[in-house]
C-alpha cells in the first residue's frame, strides 16, 4: 500500500473533518473555436488520465482507518465526458456548476469534465480537479498533454509521448524516505517540525486586521480578488532597491506588505504565507 504524501494527508484530513466540499477544487475552462470532434476529445481526456496516475487515484482506508493511495487501473476506469448544447450566455453558469462538484475522494477519481457546444464551431471544455490530484503548476503539462493526445487521436493513432520519469506515488515514497518518521526525534521531519514550532510560537492567530465586519464563526472560504497594476517607474524602483540590498523583487514586495499590515494595526509579529510549487527535481516538471 502506498501512503499519502504529506500534502495529500492534509487534504484528506480536511475532507474527513468538513466532508465533501468544492473549496479545494481547481477548475479550468478551455474554449475551442472551429471544428471539434467530441468523441476524439473524450478519448484524449482519458489518455491524459492514463498518463498521469494522480488523476485516477482514490484515498481509501485500511482496517485501522489509515489512508493510502489506490490507483484505479486504466482498464477499470469509469469516466465519461457529457456533451450538451447550451446558449453562449449560459456558459459561465454551466462551467460554475462543474467547478462546484463535491468529490468523494474515497470513491470518485479526482477529476470531472463536461463539454458544452455553444455553436456549430464553438465549444467549451470544463475541467475540475481536486487539489489532492493537481496544483497550479499542473496546468501546463495537463493542457500540453491534452493537445498532444487530441492531435494524435484526430489523425487516427494513439498519442506518442515520452514516458514520465516518475509518477506522484514515486514522489510520495521518496518524500517519506527523505523526511522519515515523525516519531523518530532524529528524523528530518522531526527536526523541521521542531524548527517551525519554535518559529511560529506565539504568533497571533488570526492577524488582528481592522476589517469592516466581524469574522464569521464558520469559514465560508469565499475569498475576494483585487487586481491592480504596478507602473514601470515603481517597478524599476523596486528592482533597484532589491539589487541594492542583494535581494529579489518578491522579497521587497513581501516586506512592503508586512510594513503595510503592521501599520494597519497588526503589530510587529506578522505571519505571511506564500504558495510554492514544491517541484525541487527536474523529473517532476511534466507531472500532474
Amino acid at each position: 500500500m502506498i501512503p499519502l504524501s504529506f500534502a495529500q494527508r492534509r487534504l484528506w484530513f480536511l475532507h474527513q473533518l468538513e466532508g465533501p466540499s468544492a473549496t479545494y477544487n481547481i477548475p479550468v475552462a478551455l474554449r475551442f473555436a472551429g471544428a471539434l470532434d467530441p468523441a476524439v476529445l473524450v478519448a484524449s481526456v482519458r489518455d491524459v488520465m492514463a498518463r498521469h496516475e494522480s488523476l485516477r487515484t482514490l484515498f481509501v482506508q485500511d482496517a485501522d482507518g489509515s489512508p493510502f493511495q489506490q490507483v484505479v487501473p486504466v482498464d477499470e476506469l469509469e469516466f465519461d465526458v457529457p456533451v450538451s448544447e447550451i446558449a453562449p450566455d449560459e456558459v459561465d453558469d454551466a462551467v460554475a456548476r462543474v467547478a462546484g462538484h463535491r468529490f468523494d475522494l474515497s470513491a470518485q477519481v479526482p477529476i470531472r469534465a463536461a463539454l458544452f457546444r455553444c455553436g456549430a464551431d464553438e465549444h467549451v471544455l470544463a475541467l475540475v480537479m481536486h487539489h489532492s490530484a493537481a496544483d497550479g503548476e499542473s496546468m501546463g503539462p495537463l493542457v500540453r498533454d491534452l493537445s498532444t493526445a487530441y492531435t494524435a487521436r484526430l489523425a487516427g493513432r494513439e498519442p506518442r509521448w515520452e514516458e514520465l520519469p516518475v509518477q506522484y506515488a514515486d514522489y510520495t515514497l521518496w518524500q517519506r524516505e527523505v523526511l522519515g518518521d515523525e516519531n523518530d526525534p532524529r528524523s528530518e521531519l522531526s527536526v523541521q517540525l521542531a524548527y517551525w514550532r519554535r518559529e511560529l510560537a506565539g504568533s497571533p492567530q488570526p492577524l488582528p486586521l481592522p476589517t469592516d465586519r466581524v469574522r464569521p464563526p464558520v469559514p465560508s472560504h469565499e475569498g475576494g480578488l483585487v487586481e491592480f497594476a504596478v507602473g514601470p517607474a515603481v517597478w524599476a524602483a523596486v528592482e533597484e532597491l532589491a539589487r541594492a540590498h542583494d535581494a529579489s523583487a518578491p522579497m521587497v514586495l513581501q516586506s512592503v506588505l508586512a510594513v503595510l499590515l503592521s501599520r494597519l494595526g497588526c503589530g510587529d509579529d506578522v505571519s505571511i504565507g506564500s504558495p510554492v510549487a514544491g517541484r525541487t527535481d527536474e523529473a517532476l516538471t511534466d507531472l500532474v
